[in-house]
């Protein structure tokens, strides 16, 4: 049995009114009546879990907490209505700050938490001191859309809850462990992490992507058929439903008053999210992995990168301030990959927010 809890790191269930919360912190030593709070949001098939190396790294005068999403590690398995895109996830972290009486927190969403940090933003912008998006899914949603955001089908037919391998979906059900083609442990390795970065306690990210909850309320979600390519629609329930681009859309942010300052950090060679993602099926049908692409005038692969940059672009125009690292030789992960630059960018935009609060 894999020993999943870090020295130094706690776990404890924090009742909100919303739902149960599994809650990791490494607690703050300052003496100060109010200490610098950083909450972690994690990204789809992972949990808390992954946060804790660099949790433990902070500073000891940083209180570091990080959540589970329902449906995922510890927390309370509820179904996910994918008609409100991610703010069923947005929503349960801000109960688990005002539960936890936390105030504005530094909010670090990853993947598929970045646009839960996104939203969180929109809706409760009084609640982020700053905002950290590590390898964050488009202000757009996943998948479908032009460089506009504007969506290449009425239905944006092959995002949502249709595109996930149903061979992947069972073995995360099953808990296999092992090292096969297709398992979670070949997929981190092959999509979490650039080739030949192996960071240390692979194990525990295994245990950590396999809590993960299965099925049509969690994860993948359900879909609908279309008559546009690859034959199917998003679906209202689970949790690729959240980020489909017919309910997705987080550019709102630029207009959010005040603007806290915003990291963006990402791996040069992301398999997940980028220009060219392997899980963008559009990107497949070009590869010919997928039969019967129509061919980029119609079905061209999503320019995530371009997308998110633009719309920081546009925050920073409209008086807000973005700070970009992108990070050769990383993938999904650059917190694992490379924990060094991302503390060290963390801990200057925090400081930056700090003084400018001050």
């Amino acid at each position: 049995m894999v020993d999943t809890i870090l020295p130094g790191i706690t776990a404890r269930r924090v009742q909100t009114p919303r739902l149960a919360a599994n809650v990791l912190e490494r607690p703050s030593d300052a003496r100060s009546a109010v200490a610098r709070t950083v909450l972690f949001v994690h990204g789809n098939v992972s949990s808390s879990l992954f946060w804790q190396p660099m949790m433990r790294s902070l500073p000891a005068d940083v209180r570091a907490l990080a959540v589970d999403l329902r449906g995922f590690g510890d927390s309370e398995t509820l179904p996910v209505d994918a008609t409100r895109g991610v703010r069923d996830f947005s929503d349960d972290v801000a109960s688990v700050i005002d539960t936890l009486g936390l105030g504005a927190v530094h909010l670090v969403g990853w993947s598929m938490g970045g646009g839960v940090a996104m939203q969180l933003l929109l809706d409760r912008p009084e609640l982020v001191a700053s905002l950290t998006l590590q390898a964050p899914v488009s202000p757009y949603g996943f998948g479908g859309t032009a460089l506009d955001g504007s969506l290449l089908t009425p239905d944006a037919a092959g995002t949502g809850g249709g595109g996930a391998n149903p061979d992947f979906v069972a073995r995360l059900a099953a808990g296999d462990r092992s090292d096969e083609e297709g398992s979670p442990r070949a997929v981190y390795r092959a999509t979490y992490v650039a080739a030949g970065n192996s960071p240390e306690h692979e194990d525990i990210w295994i245990e950590s992507m396999l809590t993960t909850k299965t099925g049509l309320d969690n994860y993948p979600g359900d879909s609908t058929p279309s008559e546009n390519w690859p034959g199917f629609a998003p679906g209202g329930r689970g949790i690729l439903n959240t980020m489909a681009p017919t309910v997705f859309d987080t550019t709102g942010i630029v207009d959010v008053d005040p603007k806290p300052p915003v990291l963006w950090v990402h791996g040069m060679q992301d398999a997940i999210v980028g220009d060219a993602s392997f899980f963008d099926l559009n990107q497949l049908g070009a590869l010919g992995i997928i039969p019967g692409w129509p061919g980029a005038e119609v079905a061209p692969p999503q320019p995530m990168i371009a997308q998110t940059r633009a719309v920081l672009e546009r925050y920073a125009e409209r008086g807000g301030s973005f700070t970009e690292l992108e990070l050769a030789d990383c993938g999904h992960s650059p917190h694992l990959e490379h924990p060094d630059e991302f503390r060290a960018a963390l801990l200057a935009l925090i400081e930056g927010a700090d003084r400018a609060a001050a």
